[in-house]
């Protein structure tokens, strides 16, 4: 865990950004007002921002000795990014090696000489940074660090509750811990010398592999089993809800299927795939999923773990793109969603956008996002008149594909009346003396099929 155990006060965190050269300052300080929202989603309250304009981030500790030194005023450290010791505990700063990540207890549980837990808890840097940096970072401030993909990983880590969520995600998280692996404080093995030091990080090295190569072998086993279930369902209509964390999927999701799926005004809320049945249901069945929201720069290993998840998108009949209209980075965020959905192969899936959270804007902004945006489907996902208003979209998404075909269905076949009644939109039901006349309009394959196995009216 990051929290240390028994804290009734919450945490504090710093934040730390590099502006690069050619980098956008809006969009510089977008990314920094979100790994804020991802911090807090963690359970810290961000305090502080220490801000640097840099060619590059300093290969000793990311910031230059100025900056470093103001940081580590923040949060009671040294400013010394070359130390092998935390401030005055003597004890090895940094995160122990976790081969069994729930042992991990962060250098940020450390106290002051007068017995008092520091505040600050915890800094996160909104890049990515090398194993080197991040320790020598740790060390300079004397409380733990994470970088934006660990922020992400340790989100994703608290949040999944499917066992392959679960499995995805400490996948994910033992990828990125493997190489950052180094001796920690704790036993009295890793404290008798050298040799024994590199002894016990090459066990804990070891122990990483061998669990990756479990955990492969246990999701390529959901895989099949996820694989049986979609195949059962393939010929059903299928919505997939995509797009960036915390743009109201969930909220849509639940109004479209009257379910209780989890919905929370936070960022990563839904990490586990959900799938349920459009209500009032639909003739022919329609079914939608909610997927996990992206973000930008989600780690590659996330992505790759959630694949088998995000297969959902590639399997659509229709992607519904979610966005917060409200976010004046909806478009940044918009781009992102749809690198992800290219990642995939998922970018030729049919795309409907619905702009969500309509009911947060002004009436003069709504209606520029409305001239601006002419295809999308503008909503709140509060308003039952917005979930009937995609509900009435998508089976006119899917209606718009039907043909025409007349059956003639002899009386001892009358099962497949029924199952054209599921299948699609029956116009006419006339029972004569030579069968029951049907007039159905449903997709090409299904009309197509009908009529190889039945005599035309």
């Amino acid at each position: 865990m990051l929290v240390g155990r028994g804290m009734s006060a919450q945490k504090e965190a710093v934040i730390v950004g590099i502006l690069l050269p050619g980098a956008d300052p809006v969009a510089h300080e977008a990314s920094l007002a979100e790994i804020e929202d991802l911090v807090t989603t963690l359970g810290y309250r961000p305090i502080a921002r220490v801000t640097q304009a840099r060619q590059s981030l300093s290969p000793a500790a990311v910031l230059g000795e100025g900056k470093l030194k103001e940081l580590a005023a923040l949060t009671g450290g040294s400013g010394r990014p070359h130390r092998s010791v935390g401030r005055k505990t003597g004890k090895a700063s940094g995160w122990k090696s976790e081969a069994n990540p729930s042992a991990s207890e962060p250098a940020a549980e450390s106290a002051d000489d007068d017995g008092e837990e520091k505040s600050v808890a915890l800094v996160a840097v909104d890049h990515d940074l090398s194993p080197s940096q991040a320790r020598n970072l740790e060390h300079a401030v004397g409380v733990q660090v994470l970088d934006r993909t660990g922020v992400i990983i340790e989100i994703f880590h608290r949040h999944a509750k499917t066992r392959e969520a679960r499995l995805e995600v400490e996948m994910a998280r033992l990828k990125y811990m493997a190489p950052r692996v180094r001796e920690s404080p704790s036993g009295k093995e890793r404290q008798a010398g050298r040799g024994a030091g590199e002894a016990a990080i090459e066990l804990d090295r070891r122990r990483i592999r061998d669990r990756l190569a479990e955990l492969r072998a246990e999701l390529e086993s959901l895989a099949r089993e996820q694989s049986t279930r979609r195949a059962k369902r393939r010929e059903a209509r299928r919505v997939v809800l995509v797009g960036y964390t915390n743009a109201g999927k969930s909220s849509l999701m639940r109004g479209l299927t009257a379910s209780s799926v989890h919905v929370e005004d936070r960022l990563f809320a839904t990490l586990d795939t959900t799938v349920r049945a459009l209500s009032p249901e639909a003739r022919p069945r329609v079914l939608v999923s909610d997927t996990v929201g992206f973000i930008r720069d989600l780690p590659h290993d996330l992505v790759a773990s959630f694949k088998s998840t995000l297969d959902e998108a590639l399997e659509a009949s229709l992607l519904l793109e979610v966005v917060d209209a409200s976010d004046p980075g909806w478009q940044q965020k918009a781009r992102v969603t749809r690198e992800v959905l290219a990642e995939l192969g998922a970018g030729a899936v049919p795309t409907r956008v619905v702009m969500n959270k309509i009911d947060r804007l002004p009436a003069e902004a709504l209606a520029a996002l409305q001239r601006e945006q002419p295809e999308a489907w503008f909503v709140s996902a509060r308003d039952p008149a917005g979930i009937d208003f995609v509900r009435s979209g998508i089976i006119r998404f899917f209606e718009e594909r039907f043909v025409l075909g007349e059956f003639r269905v002899p009386y001892q076949s009358q099962a497949l009346v029924r199952e054209m009644h599921e299948s699609g939109r029956v116009e006419l039901e006339r029972y004569e003396e030579d069968g029951v006349h049907v007039r159905l309009r449903a997709d090409p394959e299904v009309v197509a099929r009908f009529r190889s196995a039945l005599p035309t009216a």
